[in-house]
Order: structure tokens, then sequence, then C-alpha cells
């Protein structure tokens, strides 16, 4: 198979190749991808887990700051990566430079500010991100060592995106893939071979992470991709906004995941450390479950923003369909499996039967509605990609924000602890329901744009 190809052999298989075979090409290296990252998540609390449930439940204290590093990175990856990949399919690709060099400087220097910003306030933080007392010493360990990591971090996010929006999948690919294994073999190797604790799993991140920085860097060049150099850096009002435009709904998608992971800590804290660690076990459960679908939809991604670019608006919709029905079918046999193997999963993470019994209840209230995530994943980056940054940042916002936080208030306060394990399965409902009404508004729009032709 061909990985390196000129821009206008790229844009000729974007724009006429079949769509369910070239959705599947780009989509196999990132489902890859995104399940290795998921992995080697999951392998941290695994390996943590062995330390002691506070062990455990602080790196899922500790989570949001990840979200945060993530969502910056994919703000200025998706915002730039988005609008690269609609003017490659207009043939804009002087503009296509210039975004992808204003993406990435960006993104390189917000890693720094979460750097200097988390260092000074370390521990208000890691009290204010819902750590009891047993648990901030874990908490400060862990985030000291992964905060340092924080700006190669954020670049390591945009690079990836940038070379898969510009439908270079299999570097992008190799360069997480490689980092997410190193993270893995690392993990074991520090916290008990060298003694560290739970800083051996800090350190075995932040070394992976910079290990994928470089060799995206490396991929950007080897693929073909859009040259990232310091002349086109262009910090104006235009490519902010066109980064912007883009980048919102992956802001509040991934920064409303921080401060719902957050306060899913604060209220579970009641319940003690095994609440706490409960939940932290079944997000990394759930976060491996739904990456398959995000990187089903991060292969839809490229071919969208391409055809949208050029005017094909009937294979924007024939794609989006495409992945729909899939995703459906496949979330469906998932929450099947996940139902009947829930207590067995949490007891891989952690072997406390208190801890298994709050977190069996949890998955199997999420399983009831895994499904609906197909539908609303994949409007969400159709809209996302067209630029539609208001639906897109709307619908970003309601799975783990604009319903979830509000729902996980008020459900306690009736139910108690059964409250906080249905609570994201009652948020999926609503954020379904949401997005039917706001794919008639694309849709609509979509129909008008096309009539303009």
């Amino acid at each position: 198979m061909q990985y390196t190809m000129t821009q206008d052999e790229k844009y000729r298989m974007m724009t006429e190749a079949p769509i369910p075979g070239l959705i599947g090409k780009l989509a196999v290296p990132t489902i890859i991808s995104m399940l290795i990252t998921s992995f080697y998540n999951m392998a941290d609390t695994f390996f943590v887990g062995r330390l002691g449930t506070s062990a455990t439940a602080a790196v899922g204290v500790a989570f949001p700051v990840m979200a945060v590093i993530q969502a910056l990175g994919f703000f200025c990856g998706h915002g730039s990566g988005n609008s690269i990949s609609r003017k490659l399919g207009a043939q804009k690709n002087d503009e296509a430079g210039e975004l992808a060099a204003t993406g990435f400087f960006s993104g390189l220097f917000l890693g720094v500010l979460v750097l200097v910003l988390g260092l000074l306030f370390l521990t208000p933080l890691s009290r204010i991100l819902g750590s009891t007392d047993t648990i901030l010493p874990y908490t400060r360990e862990y985030l000291r060592i992964i905060l340092v990591g924080a700006p190669w971090m954020t670049a390591q996010f945009v690079l990836n995106n940038q070379i898969r929006f510009q439908g270079n999948a299999f570097y992008a690919m190799i360069g997480v893939g490689i980092g997410a294994v190193l993270n893995i073999l690392l993990d074991p190797v520090l916290i008990f071979g060298l003694g560290m604790g739970i800083s051996g799993a800090a350190l075995a991140t932040v070394i992976s992470q910079l290990i994928s920085f470089f060799l995206l860097l490396a991929g950007v060049r080897f693929s073909g991709c859009i040259p990232i150099r310091l002349k086109n850096l262009r910090w104006n009002r235009e490519r902010f906004r066109e980064i912007a435009g883009g980048g919102l709904p992956s802001l509040f998608r991934q920064g409303l995941g921080s401060v719902a992971a957050m306060t899913l800590n604060i209220a579970a804290n009641p319940y003690g450390d095994a609440a706490i660690a409960a939940m932290s076990v079944v997000s990394r459960i759930f976060m491996f479950a739904i990456s398959a679908l995000i990187g089903f939809g991060q292969g839809f991604q490229p071919v969208c923003g391409f055809n949208y670019g050029a005017k094909k608006y009937g294979r924007v919709r024939e794609a989006f369909w495409f992945c729909v029905k899939v995703s459906t079918v496949f979330l469906l046999a998932l929450a099947i499996l996940g139902f009947l193997l829930s207590g067995h999963l949490i007891g891989i993470f952690r072997d406390d039967p208190e801890v298994i019994g709050i977190g069996t209840v949890a998955v199997r209230f999420q399983c009831a509605t895994l499904l609906l995530n197909g539908w609303i994943v994949m409007n969400n980056m159709m809209s996302q990609t067209m630029g539609k940054t208001f639906y897109a940042s709307l619908l970003a916002s309601a799975r783990q924000g604009l319903f979830f936080i509000p729902i996980l208030w008020i459900l306690p306060r009736i139910f108690g602890l059964a409250g906080i394990q249905s609570a994201q399965a009652a948020a999926d409902v609503f954020a379904f329901l949401l997005s039917v009404f706001l794919y008639r508004k694309v849709s609509a729009e979509l129909k008008k744009e096309e009539q303009t032709i």
C-alpha cells in the first residue's frame, strides 16, 4: 500500500474513491491508534491499581488535568486540521501551510502556560480536583511530573490531528502507537522495577509522549503533509478565527470532560475512596470503548472536509450515513458484551469487593445507552468538520457538560450513589435528542449551500 502521495493524488483519492473503502482505509489506522492510546491509559490504571485504592483514585483525580492538556492540543489540532482539509479540498495550499504553522506553535505555547500555572498552584489544584487527605500526596506526586510534559503533549496532539486530517492516518498511527506501546512497557519497569510508585506511571507517560512528539514531527515530512515552518506562522485575527471555528467544539468537548471528571470526583467524595476509584475505572473502560468509535469517525473527518471544501455534498452525506450505520451496530454488540462482563471488567483493575460492586452497576447503566453515541459522535464530527461551529460546540458540550454536570448534581440528591452511577447514561439520552434536532438544522443548511452551486 502506498502511504505517501502528492497533494493532487490525495485530492483525487478523497473526492473520487468509493466511500466505504476510502473510510475503511483511513479509519483502520486511527482506530488502532485510538485503541492503543486508550489501552495504555487503562494500563496506567491497572499497574497503579496494584499500589492501592488511594493511588488508583489519584490517577482518576488527576485525569481532568490530562483532559485539559488534551483539550488545548485538540483545540489547536482539530481547529487547524479541519481548516487545512477544507483548504486542500479547495486547492489553497499556501493558506493550509499558514494554518499548520499557526496551529502547531499555538499548541506549544499553551502547553508551556499549563506547565507554569500548574506547578505554581499544585496543591490547591489537587484539592479542587477532588483529592481527599489520603489521596492528596499521590495526586501531587503524579501531577508534578505530568505537568512537566505538558508542552510537548499539547504539540503532539496538534501534529497527530493535522497529519490525520490530511489523509495520512498511517503516519499518525505510527507516531501515537509507538509512544503508547513504550508507555505500557515502561509502566511496570518504573513503577515496580525501579520502585518509583505512582511517579513511575507519570514519568512513563511523559517519556512516551515525548517520543511520540518527535515521531510525529518526522511524520509530517515523510508523509508529504503540508510542512510546518516558522515563517508561515500567522498570529492574526483571520487564522485565529479559522482555528477557533474548527477547534472550539473540541475545546468544549475535552474541556468540559475535564470539568465533568472533576465534578464526578467531588460527587463521589462523600462515598469514600472506593467510589472515586470505581468511577475512575469505569471512566477508563468506556474511554476504551468510545475510542474505537472516535477512531472510526476520524476516518470520516478528512473525507468530509475534503469533499465539503470541493462542494461535493452528496459524498458528505453518503459518508455520514455509512459511518452512522456501522458505528451503531458495533456499539450495540459492545454494549451487550459489556453488560454481561461488567463485574469481571472492574475486577481486572482493582480486586476490591466494594470497588467492584459500585463499578459494576455504573457499567451496566452506561451499556444501556452506549449505542446512542454512534449518532451523537458522527453528527458532532460532521458539523465540526464542515465549520458549523455553533452546532458542533453545542453538541460537543452536551454529553459531558450541558447535561452531565447538572444531572450529576441533581440525581445523587435523589438517589444517592445510584444517581452518580446512572448520571452518564441519563446525559447520553438528552445528548441524543439534541443531536437529532441539530442534525436537521445542519442538513437544511447543507441543502441551501447545494442549491447555490
